[in-house]
């Protein structure tokens, strides 16, 4: 008898409907990638799942530490290592 714990079982829950340029953008990305419709656009989903999740972290800290955060946060950074950054040339601005 199967475990379902270590054998996910796999459903067909979710229908999209996608105009047919998209679907064709889709579709050569998933060839790229030697994949099905299916398979890559779960795959890009899941990825954007994880990072959204990931972009929630909470980190708690005490009240002192809080307060350091912000004062470090609000002090302009300084030094000839930051004013020679700021001064370099920028090629996206010829």
């Amino acid at each position: 008898m199967a475990d379902s714990a270590t054998h996910p079982k796999h459903v067909r829950a979710i229908n999209l409907r996608v105009r047919d340029d998209m679907r064709a953008l889709i579709d050569r990305a998933a060839g790229i990638r030697g994949k099905s419709r299916s398979e890559f656009m779960i795959d890009a989903a899941y990825r954007a799942a994880e990072d959204t999740l990931l972009d929630q972290t909470l980190i708690r800290v005490d009240a002192d530490t809080y307060r350091r955060y912000l004062e470090i946060l609000d002090s302009p950074p300084a030094g000839e290592g930051f004013a020679r950054l700021m001064n370099a040339p920028k090629p996206w601005a010829d």
